[in-house]
């Protein structure tokens, strides 16, 4: 998760972060009878973060005796986190932003034997299940990522929501067309080069993986020829010089995004699948969907990108396991996995429960879009993920051509799978 919930209302949640417990006072500490079970989180979105602070209330309501300190670092949660897995000095929960079995593995308690892994999406077996049956977090929600659109602009500039990358691109040329300067087709938060990275994560798969020409093992074995990724920025750097993305591009923020599609001044987002509850809140006349992504290749089909979202794993040396245990036990309950999943926007993690959030009628329509995970997770060496949103800046601002965006991508894979060995 590092992923594009890391960079969407970033400035919102920074007004609210505390440095250490987001609790407002600090007095259950001198409480000798209560049990500290700390908990990290990579959530940023307020919505979210208002949701996991109300089920964390219930919980400590049924147990007075378990205080549970949250912690919300935001975009220092990585960094922080690695100082603590080099000191062996882990949260009792924590979350695994998509790395749940590859970075945080030998880290976390083996959850197998609880109660609620019978009611585990299939979905996510593969990123939160290994072959040996261990269960290395549970799963808050999921993500299913792909594109989202201005419902209320395409409807009223006669579009149909792409399914190819060749529709998508006389989407946003159409979209330019009508909307006469007043619209941007495709927008991006630029100045966080996290946005680049999503646009080259999302549309890897679909360029690299579900097509009948796939890289899988090359990408895995670490000979893939990277030339055949220069196909992603070539397409970055054509569609800026035709003025489908905002102008200010390496310089806009998060923060607008909700206002600016509320204004109906965006068609497309790559990513963004929790932006709607926040642009109703703003105006309730624009209405948003979601796409699979669009295929690139002749006979392939639309999928999901996604996974796990948010999850909180137990540390395998913490003190205090079988509190926090007690804190899954409690929130994989069907009320809360319902309250959690609708309060987050999101599809839940489990299957004990229906949902209902503010993209459920898609989520549904496309039921039968298979989910394929996280092109970085599973396809590169921890670290690529900087790399990748930092060619897109540097693409964009002219100090590298498409090929050269491909080479640097090269040199990084290379450097960070030696590093691995």
């Amino acid at each position: 998760m590092k992923k594009f919930l890391k960079t969407v209302a970033v400035a919102a949640a920074l007004t609210t972060i505390v440095a250490g417990c987001s609790k407002a006072s600090g007095g259950n500490e001198a409480n000798s009878d209560l049990t500290v079970v700390n908990l990290y989180s990579t959530v940023t979105n307020e919505a979210d973060k208002i949701t996991l602070q109300n089920v964390v209330k219930k919980f400590e309501k049924e147990n007075p005796d378990i205080d549970i300190k949250e912690n919300y670092p935001a975009d220092g949660y990585e960094g922080m986190l690695r100082v603590k897995m080099a000191a062996n000095d882990m949260p009792d929960l924590f979350d695994t932003h998509g790395w749940a079995i590859h970075r945080y593995g030998e880290y976390v308690e083996d959850l197998k034997d609880m109660d609620w892994v019978k009611d585990l999406d299939p979905a996510l077996e593969q990123i939160l299940k290994d072959e040996s049956g261990k269960v290395y977090a549970y799963p808050l929600n999921q993500a299913k990522d792909g594109l989202t659109y201005n419902a209320t602009l395409l409807e009223e500039y006669g579009i149909e929501p792409p399914t190819t990358f060749d529709e998508f691109v006389t989407a946003l040329e159409t979209i330019k067309k009508k909307g006469k300067g007043e619209v941007t087709p495709l927008w991006f938060a630029g100045s966080d080069k996290s946005a680049f990275g999503q646009y080259f994560d999302q549309f890897s798969t679909p360029l690299l993986i579900t097509g009948e020409q796939n890289y899988q093992k090359e990408l895995l074995d670490g000979t893939f020829d990277w030339s055949n990724y220069t196909f992603l920025a070539e397409k970055l750097k054509e569609m800026h010089e035709k003025k489908l993305l905002n102008e200010d591009i390496l310089t806009a923020q998060n923060h607008q995004m909700v206002d600016l599609m509320a204004q109906n001044k965006i068609g497309f987002i790559v990513g963004g699948g929790m932006l709607g509850p926040s642009v109703e809140e703003v105006n309730p006349e624009v209405k948003l969907g979601v796409i699979p992504m669009p295929v690139i290749e002749d006979g392939d089909e639309p999928s999901w990108i996604g996974g796990e979202r948010h999850t909180l794993a137990v540390w395998k040396d913490s003190k205090v396991k079988d509190e926090a245990k007690k804190f899954l036990e409690f929130i994989s309950q069907p009320e809360m996995v319902k309250e959690i999943a609708e309060g987050t926007s999101l599809p839940s993690g489990l299957t004990n429960t229906e949902s209902k959030n503010y993209y459920s009628e898609y989520y549904e329509k496309y039921a039968d879009v298979k989910v394929e995970p996280y092109f970085d997770r599973v396809y590169l060496p921890s670290g690529m993920w900087d790399p990748m949103g930092a060619t897109g800046q540097e693409l964009l601002s002219g100090t590298m051509t498409p090929e050269e965006v491909s080479k640097k991508m090269e040199v990084e894979y290379k450097r960070l799978l030696e590093q691995k060995k």
